[in-house]
Order: C-alpha cells, then structure tokens, then sequence
C-alpha cells in the first residue's frame, strides 16, 4: 500500500495522483503483497486494523514482534492529572487516555527448539489482504528459514460485530519440506502505558498510571489477566483459548509472564504437505470508571465469552460476520464505473467508519477510531460533523449510538459550563473520553463552543434522516435545548454593529485563528442552532405536549427564552466584506498579512503547527481548514453559489490543509460551484490521506473524518446531496474520468439508490412504498420498486431572446493557452511557482486580479509601480503571441454561431477579460459580426460580478433578461446569472453544472432553441 510516507498536499496538484501501492484491482480486497519494510509495518498495522466499535486490533503478523502491534477498547481507559506551571479557573485538571490492553494476536512459532524469526529467514511469497465483503484479514506467507526449509502460514482473523469484546483466529502451518515437530506459542501479551507524545501533538501524552496486573493464570483451558487502572479506576480481565480442529495438536504447556502476559503452547508432528490447525479466541470484559464488578466476575464472563466462542467455532463466527458486512453494504449500494481503485477506496472508508463506531451509546467515534493510540483515542467535534452524516444515511442505529453518548454525558457538559463560567445550559467538550474537558491548550481547545454546534446539526440530521421522534423526548430534544442557551451567554447585542448579535473569544474549526471575534462558522451555526432549537420546541409542544412539558420543567425552559432564541438568531452577526464580497472568517482575518509560505520553505514537510510557534500562525492570514466553506457544507443552503464560489477562491489561496478534514470540505464545496477538476482532485487528497499516508501520521492509526468526508465528497459533493425541508435534495455531477456511480442511502425506514451516468440520473426506492426527493430543486415522486430517470441538469427554458453575449477565451477562440504561457514565463523570471492549479485560476480572471494570484505565493512584497511594470510585461510576451494570429485560430464552428445569431436577427456583443479583445477580434477577422465589445478596459470588477455583462446589455440597448450569455468557465456563468440572464455553457457538464444550458462545443450552438418561430 504506501510507497513511504509523503507530506501533506497544500496546494492541488498538477494532475490527480495515481493509485499508491494497491497490489489488486478487486474493489473489495486491500492487498499488501510485498516484504513489509520496518518503516511500513506500523502504517500496515493501522491499514488493516480491524475493529467492532468496542474492540479494535492492529494489523500486525503474528509472528512478529511489534512495538507498535496493540488491541484497545473504547470503554479503558486512563486518566492522569494535567500539569501546569499557571493554573487558572476552568482549566482542564485531567486528561484521558485510552490506553493498549492485552493483545492477542500473538502466536510465535518453533521448529523443535528453534524459535523462528521471519526477518532472519527468506520471504518467498506474501500476501495480507483485507476483505471488505467479509470484514476479515487475511495472510499468506510462504517463508524459508536460514536451514533451509519451507513453510506456508495462513492467518484469519475477525473481530466480530456481533460479539463487541471477542477475537477471532484461525492460523495454519502447513509444511512444504520440513519434517519435524513444531510449537505454536500462543500468547497474551500485557499492556499497561501508552505511547509518549513525544514532539508530536497528534500522538499520544504522558500517562499517570496506566494498568498494572492485579493476578495472571495459565492452563490447558484459559489463560488470563486481571488489571485495573490506578486513577480511572477501571477494571479488566481478558483471556484467551482455543479450539483445535484436528487432532494431530497437543497441548504442551502452559507459562505465565507476570509482568509481560500468559502463553499456551501447543505441539504438533509435521511432514510435507501436512498442517498443523489452531483456532484462537481472545475476549474481553471491564467496568466502568469506579464500577462495582468483581475481578471474578469478569473472569466468568470472559471464561463464558470464549467457551460459547470455541463451541460455535471459527467458520460460524465468520460467516455471521459476513453476513453483518453484507447487510451494510446492501445499504451503502456503492459502485464506481470506470475506476476499479477509487471504488476499492470508497469501501475501504466506509469500512472502517462501519466497525469503529459503536453500537451501544457508550462511546462515539474517535479521531482515530481504535486503530491506533493517535490524539489519545478522543472524541471531537469532527464525529458529528463528519462521520454521522454518513452513518445517518446508511448505518443509522450507529448513528443513534453516537447521540446516546451525548446524551449520557448531557450531565458533564453541564458541569463544563459551570467550569467555564456559565450559569445555565451545557458545554460539549472539545476532545473528551469521559465527557470532561482533556485539553490542556484552552486557546485551541475549550474555546471551541461551535462542538454543540455539530452536536445540534447531527441530531437535526438524525431525526430527519430517521423520522426518530422518540430519540428526541428521551434524551436529545433536552441535549438540543441545554446547549442552544448557551449561545446568549458567549454572545450580546453589540450597539456598536447596530445591535447585531455578536459571539466573542471563541476559536472556530480553522485551529490557525484563536480566540477570535464573530467567528463565521461559528455565527453561522449557532444561527443554525438556535432555530432549530425552537423548530423543535415548537413541533413537540405541538405533536407531543406531555413530553414538552416534562422536558421543560425539568430544565425550567420558558417561551420567553425560546423567543430570545430566535431574536438572536436573526440579529447574528454574518457580515459581507464590502472590497472582496466575502464572508470573512472572523473580525481580524482579513486584516493580517498572508503567510509567507516561500520563506519557510514552502511548508514542505510537515504541518505549521509542528514548526512555529502558535502566535505566529495566529498573527498571519493563514488557515489549517476553512471555517466559511464547513458553514456551506453544514448549513449552506441559503446561500447562494456566486457568494459560495467567491469564498472559495479567497479561502482556497490561503488554506494550507494541514487539517485531513479539509480537502473533503473543499472537494463538496468545489462541486457545488462548479469546479469540477478541484473537486476531484480534493476528493483523491480526502480518499488517499490514509493509502498514501498524506500527512505522515497514518501510524498512529486511521483518520475517520477524513474517510467520512471521501463519501461526503461522493454524495453531498457530486451527488448534490443535502437534507432540504425535511426531504433529500440531490444535484448530481459526473467526475470526468468515470462512466458513472452510484451510492445509495436510507431515509425515514425507506432506501433509496442513486446512479449517475453520461445519460443521466435514475433514482430508485429499492425499499418504502412513496418518497418526494428533489433534483436540482425539482419535486420526483419516487414509489417502491420503481425507477425514475431524469437528465444530469434541468431541460433549459425556452426565452424570448433578443441578443447573444459571447465570451471570446474558450468560446470564439482557444486563447488561455497563450495567456497560460505568458503567466508562466512572467512567474518562472521572478522565482515563483507556477502549476496547472494555478493557471486554472487565472482562466477569465482580469489582467491585474491574475497578477494578485500569482504574486500570492511570492516570497516579498511588491509596491505599485512594480505590480503595473510586472502586468504590462506579460502584456507585451501576450501581444507578441497573437499577432501570429489569424482566422485558422477560431474554434469550430465559431463564426458559424456568431452569424447564426445575427442572421436570426439579433445583436451581437463579446464581453471578454482580455484587454486587447479588439485586437484579436481583428486578427482572427470577424470583428464585423459583433455590434458591441466589451473588454477589461471597459469595467473595473472582473467575472464572476457581472458588470461587464451587463456593460455588454447596456451597449446593444437590450434588458438583461432579453441577453443569453455564452461562456466556457464557472466564473463566466455566475456572471452570467447574476447579471439576470440566460446562461449557456460550452464544455464539460462536470466543470459547468450551473449553467442552463450544456453544449460541447460552439459548434453545437442552435440559437433557433431561444427564439419564438
């Protein structure tokens, strides 16, 4: 799988990556088949880790020794007293750790007294191989020892997702050439620390304690370890047994360790050609912080767990675990035509987010899920706000589980905001196991209040998803309610901003900005929130009065607050920046210098956070993530593409995307607006972060966001899809180089497939009887069994249209290419970096507002004088192209349209970014077809504002809803748009989904379409 680690990817790159390491092309098997080198195995382990929400294993061989191999449960855990020099109210006074516990995946191997270590001996063949359909791992080996003589080994191993505290192995030896006897010692191994955090955040911390043995025991029968935590006060035994299904196996004898586990140890004669068979159970049971179990009686459950284990033996467990892996697929219909790798890595995703995810309220998902020691196995923000969404539409009862933990730990959140000074309602902790604060760094940590924010958006999905009224008066309506009335506390009326309603000190998703005034994502979704909070107390007062009642009598919730709620969601503070037309990201954003990337070496290497002091980043326009484009994905739907497309193109050149959230936000955002190869290219950076190691940390287990957000890319990005009203709302797109997709979703005990292709889109309701979905905001009926088929974009409108607005670059004439080559040779004299990404940047940008891009990544800054002398010097290497120019530079078809239009009868105008429009008009020889021209020269705010659009209307003396505008980029057709007119598209569907009306080439040009005959 991974070539070696590789860096985080800041800026797109030139072309979409190549698969990485995949040695099979089955979209439902990962394969690793070459020696694992010792700086692959601990990525290796995360890779093929294996978990059940409760349970999870690392992907280490059995056979070898690995400081990195470990098993954790979600529910063990340590907590150690956080120190600080200053101590002020409300820090954080403990952190939790989730820590290792006995792992069981150990099985060493002799031949007669001879220990075998594989990295002595010599690998003939190898396989390791995750099967997604079954939820198995499993290994070949054929290995040589330094004698001379042969083995093959074949491991498999689950961990069942019908059984939360069990492990499951079979593990065969069978001998090619060797005759003799062989013992297998089969161990469990104890654990009592975590991992150092050493000089990375991201890893783990110190940890107080940890678990220590209390007793250990060893027989032919079981082998166990007893251990409790020092300060969670957590108890824990674990054991392990076997079933040996032939009857050539011994059992040999049995060792205790007592600082380092328990073996068993089995014998056996082999020959050539024969094997030697042992089925291996391992099982857990513990107690919550300061429970009242016995270490006895979590032996019987244990000694119970593994007796009805070997009994129904390993083919049963497996076949069961198959079956459980089927039904989830059934439900997530996923399939990719056209690229048998990127399907392999949508399912690898959607597994790992399926078995490290429980299933009994007792936990959430963690950063890392339980495939490492990664950020210390916390819960944050990003399991609502990622990994649910996708759980909600295809796992749903994960889903719950999820939201039952919130709400079990409503009480901590309470105490947190009494901690941080609140009076009333409840504070989430931003990274948390126990539902108390762990964050040492307030700045970045407790000053995050938009976690209830995600924790209102999930249970808002949820419910629509699921149509669970009942999960909402048993728990979460009051989860809702708690965390909605904090959003008065942190903010006030400001009478400075004419009383608009303010939020103060708070940090938002972006960790590179803190402590910040009027946080856009954060405003954004507290305004989110506080509606929904009275939606909700509005329908249960309605639909369910007794329940209401109860619920707000127990936290005294009046109308009067409930109306405070939505006096202050419609007075939140949302500005516009007047210059940029943006939403800045909060108060002081705008105002601070960028970055200057250039000197620090281009950020090559590792994240900013791991290099530079967190006041430098802070002083610095800078983002991790973008905060405004997580708002559009979340709660965008008021929001319309020009102001979304807008923000894309600031925040993207100042995002650095040291977060492996952000590129699946990017890729959903760009999709929405049109930027189709972005879009891709964000959605292979969020697939691979894991395959391709990203950012260098897949070692330290799997980043479960950034899997979610491969799906999220996939269907809320070029599916279109959003929860609108109550009902799902899809605008689906088609990725270039597919030959279509499909992905399916549950809704209100319905299911629903969605399958896009080149002609178009068919919605099926494979399981309900009725649903209204919508497509591109049009209503379709959908009824059990039947499928609707329904073109990518709307059927254009038919318009009364008295002129035609063409754009030149793209339309007329391919001249991006001569403008590409000027810009990269301006760049390549003054010692910047010039990529494709770049160059698509530029394409129907103006002269000056081309130069501002390309000059972002220079490494000084230049004065007036030397921004008007670099601009006109890439005028004079462009000038100098087109005067080669000539009528053999028209596209197809070109003047054809052209003078179709006016031989129609109607005007004629160009409206292009290029300064010497006229010029070209002249040499490509058709400057008499059109009646009006207007160029940069004429305007002084480029596309995607629609001024010279409607300069262009103003000219032929027509109103711009009498205007059809032709253009080949995104930009042009929000320009369009806003300008009032019709928009017709000349390109890729994918690139241009928002316009009205999608042609390949000019040449496809029918103007007889918008006129009356």
């Amino acid at each position: 799988m991974p070539r070696g680690e590789s860096v985080p990817s800041h800026h797109l790159p030139n072309t979409a990556r190549e698969p990485a390491g995949l040695d099979s092309p089955d979209p439902w098997r990962v394969v690793h088949a070459s020696r694992p080198t010792p700086d692959e195995r601990p990525v290796l382990e995360s890779l093929f880790a294996l978990a059940n929400g409760t349970l999870g294993v690392r992907g280490g061989l059995e056979e070898q020794s690995s400081p990195t191999q470990g098993s954790f449960l979600s529910g063990v855990w340590e907590r150690t007293p956080i120190e600080y020099h200053e101590r002020f109210p409300g820090f954080a006074r403990t952190s939790d750790t989730r820590i290792p516990v006995p792992d069981g995946t150990r099985i060493g191997l002799r031949l007669g007294e001879t220990l075998v270590d594989l990295d002595e001996g010599e690998w003939l063949a190898f396989e390791q191989a995750l099967d997604l359909r079954a939820g198995c791992l499993q290994r070949m080996l054929q290995w040589r020892s330094p004698t001379g003589v042969t083995l093959q080994i074949d491991a498999e191993r689950i961990v069942p997702l019908h059984q939360p505290n069990l492990l499951c192995i079979r593990y065969r030896v069978t001998s090619i050439d060797y005759s003799g006897p062989i013992i297998l010692e089969s161990a469990l191994i104890a654990s009592n620390t975590a991992t150092e955090q050493g000089d990375d955040p991201r890893m783990g911390a110190r940890v107080a304690g940890g678990l220590s043995i209390t007793t250990s025991d060893a027989d032919h029968t079981l082998a166990s370890i007893c251990q409790r935590t020092q300060h969670s006060h957590i108890r824990l035994a674990s054991g392990q047994r076997h079933r040996l299904p032939a009857t050539n196996v011994a059992f040999a004898r049995a060792v205790i360790e007592d600082a380092e586990g328990v073996q068993q140890h089995y014998r056996a004669e082999l020959r050539p050609g024969s094997s030697i068979v042992l089925e291996k159970y391992v099982a857990y049971a513990w107690t919550p912080p300061d429970g009242g179990d016995t270490l006895a009686s979590l032996l019987d459950a244990v000694a119970m767990t593994l007796d009805e284990a070997a009994k129904q033996g390993f083919d049963v467990h497996r076949a069961n675990q198959s079956k459980a892996c089927e039904a989830f697929w059934q439900e997530a219909d996923l399939q990719v035509d056209g690229d048998d790798a990127v399907e392999q890595s949508l399912r690898f995703s959607l597994f790992h987010i399926l078995q490290s995810t429980g299933r009994d309220g007792s936990g959430s998902v963690a950063a890392k899920g339980l495939t490492g020691e990664g950020y210390e196995g916390h819960y944050f923000w990003d399991a609502e706000a990622f990994v649910l969404p996708v759980l909600a539409l295809t796992s749903p009862e994960q889903a719950r589980s999820m939201l039952q933990y919130r709400v079990n730990t409503l009480e901590r959140a309470r105490r947190h905001a009494r901690e941080m000074n609140h009076g009333a309602g409840a504070l989430y902790a931003w990274r948390t196991i126990s539902g108390d604060e762990c964050s040492a760094y307030f700045p970045s940590g407790s000053a995050q209040y938009h976690i209830n924010a995600a924790i209102a958006f999930a249970i808002g999905l949820y419910v629509d998803a699921t149509g669970d009224i009942e999960f909402l008066v048993r728990g979460a309506a009051e989860v809702l309610f708690e965390t909605a009335r904090l959003w008065l506390q942190v903010g006030y009326y400001n009478p400075r901003r004419n009383d608009a309603f303010c939020i103060c000190q708070v940090t938002g998703p972006d960790e590179y900005s803190a402590l910040v005034d009027n946080n856009y994502y954060t405003n954004h979704l507290a305004q989110q929130h506080l509606r929904h909070a009275a939606t909700v107390a509005s329908k249960l007062a309605s639909k369910r009065p007794e329940d209401y009642a109860r619920i707000a009598a127990a936290i005294d919730l009046s109308d009067a607050e409930i109306n405070a709620w939505l006096a202050a969601a419609d007075a939140m503070y949302l500005p516009v920046d007047a210059r940029l037309n943006i939403f800045p990201q909060d108060d002081d954003f705008l105002d601070k210098p960028r970055l200057p990337l250039a000197a620090h070496g281009q950020h090559e290497h590792r994240p900013l956070l791991l290099d530079m002091h967190p006041l430098t980043i802070y002083r610095h326009q800078v983002c991790k993530q973008a905060d405004v484009l997580q708002a559009f994905v979340l709660a965008g739907n008021a929001i319309d593409k020009d102001s979304k497309r807008r923000n894309f193109d600031y925040y993207e050149s100042v995002t650095v995307h040291d977060s492996t959230l952000s590129a699946s936000t990017f890729s959903v955002v760009a999709s929405e607006v049109g930027y189709a190869d972005k879009a891709y290219r964000y959605f292979l950076d969020t697939l691979r972060v894991d395959l391709d190691n990203l950012h260098g940390n897949t070692s330290h287990g799997l980043h479960m966001a950034a899997m979610a957000g491969s799906w999220l890319a996939l269907a809320w990005g070029f599916g279109g899809m959003r929860p609108v009203d109550g009902r799902p709302a899809f605008a689906p797109t088609l990725p270039a180089t597919w030959n279509g997709y499909r992905f399916g979703l549950q809704w209100q005990g319905r299911h629903i497939r969605v399958e896009v292709n080149a002609s178009g889109v068919a919605y099926t309701l494979t399981r309900g009887n009725q649903l209204e979905v919508l497509h591109h905001g049009a209503p379709i009926s959908l009824h059990g069994g039947e499928t609707v088929h329904v073109p990518l974009t709307p059927v254009s409108p038919v318009h009364n249209i008295k002129g035609v607005i063409f754009d030149l670059d793209g339309v007329i004439a391919d001249t991006a290419v001569v403008h590409h080559a000027a810009w990269k040779k301006l760049a390549a004299e003054i010692d910047i970096p010039f990529d494709d990404a770049i160059g698509e940047r530029l394409k129907g940008v103006d002269r000056r507002a081309s130069l501002e891009i390309l000059l972002e990544q220079a490494s000084r800054s230049y004065s007036e004088a030397e921004k008007e002398a670099l601009a006109t010097r890439k005028n004079d290497y462009y000038r100098q192209q087109i005067q080669q120019f000539g009528p053999q530079q028209l596209l197809p078809g070109a003047r054809a349209a052209v003078e179709s239009v006016r031989g129609a009868g109607l005007k004629t105008a160009l409206a292009s970014a290029s300064r010497n429009a006229s010029l070209l008009l002249e040499k490509l020889g058709i400057a008499d077809l059109f009646d009006y021209v207007v160029d940069a020269n004429h305007i002084s705010r480029a596309k995607p504002d629609p001024e010279i659009f409607l300069a262009a209307a103003r000219g032929l003396g027509l109103a711009p809803s009498e205007c059809l505008g032709v253009e080949d980029a995104a930009a042009g057709i929000a320009s369009i748009h806003s300008a009032g007119m019709t928009a017709v598209g000349i390109g890729q569907p994918q690139a241009l989904a928002g316009a009205d009306l999608l042609l390949p080439d000019v040449a496809a040009f029918d103007i007889s379409r918008f006129i009356k005959t």
